[in-house]
This record gives structure tokens, sequence and C-alpha cells, in this order.
């Protein structure tokens, strides 16, 4: 052979080989996942129940589903699961990252420590405090045993503040990793702004709410983001706490999809609700990256 017949061998093999390589896994992720959106979508125009029904609906799904009442207390719980999680979470974390940022004596230990519940999956986390919070063995239990016998905190079996302990636990599970975000954030902020603020007879707290902070708008964003999409697809942990209960008090959409499509035989129903949840997830990211790109685009 050659050496222009070897160059040319050697370049088509460089060209067509990985794209040969990744052909599969591309493939099986545009039909297992767009592929079945797809048909998620199609299934909630259709009559179908407990098995897939290809019979035309139109509308009709979606129709039931708004006229759900546990579909609104599923919604109503997201709006109240998703505000207290993300904003008590983003609070916590930057807090936790300015007190590290410091640069105090065991930095590293306490760092582990706020990051170690991202190391659990929610399963794990929403187990440990359904023990944690059941009045028969947690929390108000000890307080009886150690004397305080009028202590109350049944919110695991109150219909009206279930919901609260899904956010207690996924606060608990999140701001370590919020801390990490903005804590690598504040890291990256250059050092002479601050000491020429500081020169200037900046107060600490100024230069965080004033300079160091506003130039996080990045970090903001991504961690909006990133714990949007958390809350508005959490299923796993409403499961292991609640179960959504008592009876469908602390339901959120994920939960209530599940038991339309697999429990209830209302397959119809459950898809249109997952469309819902995809509409409301796209609602969130297609602005986001919209913008990222016309960011990057006007350099």
């Amino acid at each position: 052979m050659s050496i222009s017949a070897q160059e040319a061998h050697y370049g088509f093999t460089e060209r067509w080989l990985p794209r040969l390589v990744l052909a599969p896994s591309f493939l099986l992720t545009l039909i297992f996942l767009y592929g079945f959106i797809i048909w998620n979508g199609y299934l909630s125009f259709t009559t179908s129940r407990l098995m897939p029904n290809l019979t035309w609906a139109g509308l009709a799904q979606y129709q039931i589903l708004f006229e759900n009442e546990r579909w609104w207390v599923a919604v109503k719980n997201l709006f109240i699961f998703a505000s207290l999680f993300i904003g008590s979470g983003m609070a916590i974390g930057i807090g936790l990252a300015i007190f590290l940022d410091q640069k105090i004596r065991g930095e590293g230990i306490l760092r582990t420590i706020y990051l170690y519940p991202m190391a659990l999956s929610f399963v794990v986390t929403g187990t440990a405090w359904k023990w944690m919070l059941n009045p028969g063995l947690g929390l108000e239990k000890l307080m009886h045993d150690w004397g305080f016998i009028h202590f109350t905190f049944d919110w695991l079996v109150n219909s009206e503040m279930s919901i609260y302990t899904v956010v207690i636990a996924g606060v608990w599970q999140s701001s370590g990793f919020v801390m990490a975000l903005f804590l690598a954030g504040l890291r990256g902020v250059d050092d002479s702004i601050i000491k020429a603020a500081q020169i200037d007879g900046a107060y600490l707290s100024r230069i965080y709410w004033k300079i160091i902070l506003p130039a996080l708008r990045p970090v903001f964003f991504s961690t909006l983001m990133i714990l949007s999409h958390i809350a508005i697809k959490s299923f796993d942990l409403v499961m292991a706490l609640t179960g959504g209960g008592p009876g469908f008090s602390s339901d959120v959409p994920a939960t209530f999809m599940y038991a339309m499509a697999f429990t209830r035989g209302q397959m119809g129903v459950g898809a249109a609700s997952s469309m819902m949840m995809l509409a409301t997830v796209a609602a969130l990211v297609v602005p986001y990256l919209y913008s990222e790109l016309r960011g990057k685009k006007n350099g």
C-alpha cells in the first residue's frame, strides 16, 4: 500500500471510527428517551386505561386530569415543596459557603460533614427521616422519654403538615450540595477586588452583599435550575418518607402520575400528568438555555 493510500485509510478510520462506536448508544438514547417521550405524549391523547389503547380521545384525559382534586393537591404540594426546598436550601447553602470561606480551622472536616448527605440516595434519606419523625419511634418519643411529656411533633401523620416533612428532608440533603457550588464560586472571586474594597473601608458583610454575591450570578442560576429540576421530578423522597400520605395529602405530580398509570388503571391520565410535568421543566430550562446561548453568541 502506498503512503498516500495509507494516509487516506487512516484518515477514513480516524473520521468514521468514533462515529461508528458512538452510534449504538446514540441510537438507543434517541429511542428510549425521546422516543418514549413521544409515545407517552401520544398516549395522553388516547383512551388508554389499564393497557395502552390507541383510540384517539383528543383532550379528554387532560380534562379528567384538571377536574381531579388529587391532581390539584399534588400541584399545590409541588409549589410549597419547591418554594421552601429551593429557598431554604440556597439560603443555608450560601450561609455555609460564606462560613467556610473564612478559612476556618477544620474546614476540610466540616466540608465533608456538610457534603455527606449528598452521598445518600433520596430513598435512604426518606427512610431515615421517616424513623426520626415517627411519633412512636423518633423525636417525639425521645422527648417523652426525657420527661417532656407534652411535646408533640406529629407532622408525619398530620395531613396538613406532612408535605413539610418532605421539605425538611430535602433541604437537609441538598444544602451541602448548594454549599459546594457556592464555595467553588467564592474561591474563584479575585482577591484583589476584596482587598481594594477593604482598603476603602467597606465592612466584610457589605463586601459580600454588594460585590461578591452579585458576581456569583451564574452560580445562582445554575443552582436554581438544578434544584428546580430535582423538586419537579421528586418521587423517591416522597415515596420513602410519606408514601404520598396520609391519604394523598403529600402527593406531588410525580407520585400522582405513578399512582394513576401503574396502580389505578388510568394510564391516559398518568400520561397527561407526566406531559404537564415535562412542560413545566421545559418552561424553566428553555429560557435558561436561550439566555446562556445568547450570552455566548454575544461574546
